[in-house]
């Protein structure tokens, strides 16, 4: 998968993240140990990882998985994206400061800050906005349905402020069709009809209010409902992260 990454530096300069545990992570909260996690990554090998913080973000249709790697002792600094690896600095007199990188056309920087008792924070930063800014921002302005039929997981994204349209990452090219109070705009995925609808609601405050039916089955929020589909799910790319460990 192509990231856009296009450079990745650090500075000797001396943000809240997503894994197995349900403790959310508020940029402070320390760990009394690393999280050794051993996984088969990239070209299939398998590597011991030493994963002190990760991220969930959205953007693009996309939800990217960001894991960092600190080393207390070496300075070791790596970076994961979805599972390969983009940098890595094995030996580093600092064990503070800065790296940045970039995620499709945003900058992002990665921060890692002391705090008392030889511990880490670690913050990340997205086109100038914290992680939590960020994700917030996304959450507004993206409007997201995951639906499986059958042996098939399809997720749709909707760029409100753009109005294109995602599914599974990929940008689809279908114009909507103006119809009576608003659009609906179709497109055939595997055999099976998707049409997005938008509606104006006649409340200033509320708007448009988008909707998606799948082969004429509306596909319900998280509520449930009486929806055919076989499993739906309407959510807001939050991009909620939890802790792992503060420390190295």
């Amino acid at each position: 998968m192509n990231h856009g990454i296009l450079s990745a530096s650090s500075s000797s300069s001396s943000t809240r993240s997503l894994v197995l545990s349900t403790k959310p992570w508020d940029g402070m909260r320390t760990g009394s140990e690393p999280n050794n996690n051993n996984n088969t990554y990239g070209d299939g090998k398998f590597v011991n990882k030493e994963v002190v913080a990760r991220w969930r973000v959205p953007m693009h249709g996309q939800i990217y998985e960001i894991e960092f790697e600190h080393g207390t002792a070496s300075g070791k600094r790596v970076l994961w994206i979805d599972k390969q690896e983009i940098f890595r600095r094995d030996w580093m007199f600092k064990l503070v400061g800065e790296d940045m990188f970039r995620l499709e056309d945003k900058r992002c920087i990665i921060r890692v800050d002391p705090l008392p008792g030889f511990k880490y924070s670690y913050s990340l930063y997205v086109d100038g906005k914290s992680y939590e800014q960020f994700t917030e921002s996304q959450a507004k302005a993206l409007k997201t349905w995951e639906v499986n039929l059958g042996d098939n997981f399809y997720r749709i994204v909707l760029e409100k402020n753009t109005l294109n349209i995602y599914v599974n990452g990929k940008l689809i090219e279908e114009n909507g069709e103006f119809v009576d109070g608003g659009t609906d705009t179709t497109f055939i995925e595997d055999g099976n009809r998707f049409v997005l609808s938008a509606r104006t609601s006649g409340n200033k405050r509320q708007g448009i209010v988008h909707a998606l039916a799948v082969n004429g089955v509306p596909v319900q929020d998280g509520s449930g409902g009486g929806s055919s589909v076989a499993s739906t799910e309407e959510c807001d790319d939050a991009g909620d992260g939890e802790w792992i460990s503060g420390v190295a």
